[in-house]
């Protein structure tokens, strides 16, 4: 299929200039884009899928993968490693918009982070 040639391409480009793949959880924790994208944002406000875990956890699916990315960088103290680090993600993000041409609830989103 066409989105894998494209998935493939990125990775490889990626790959070429010294970024390491990164995965990170379809779920996170809400609190993390409440302080990383803005408590009072469109997206935090309006935007997210956010869910109650079994223990009243609230939990959201990614909007976005920058700040799960960077709380993977220091939950796993990657700080302590050699800079610069250069990360790349592939992968569904979920937002709860109006659909329209060109804006759906889930999308796939590649990027790089160093």
């Amino acid at each position: 299929p066409r989105w894998r040639l494209i998935e493939d391409s990125a990775r490889r480009w990626a790959l070429c200039y010294g970024y390491q793949e990164i995965r990170i959880p379809l779920f996170e924790l809400t609190a993390l884009f409440a302080r990383s994208i803005g408590a009072e944002t469109d997206i935090v406000e309006k935007e997210m899928y956010t869910f109650p875990d079994r223990d009243g956890t609230s939990l959201t699916l990614r909007p976005e993968g920058t700040a799960g990315t960077v709380r993977a960088f220091i939950e796993h103290n990657r700080a302590a490693d050699p800079l610069p680090q250069k990360y790349f993600y592939i992968g569904p993000m979920f937002r709860h918009e109006r659909p329209q041409a060109g804006r759906l609830r889930q999308f796939h989103q590649f990027g790089v982070e160093s």
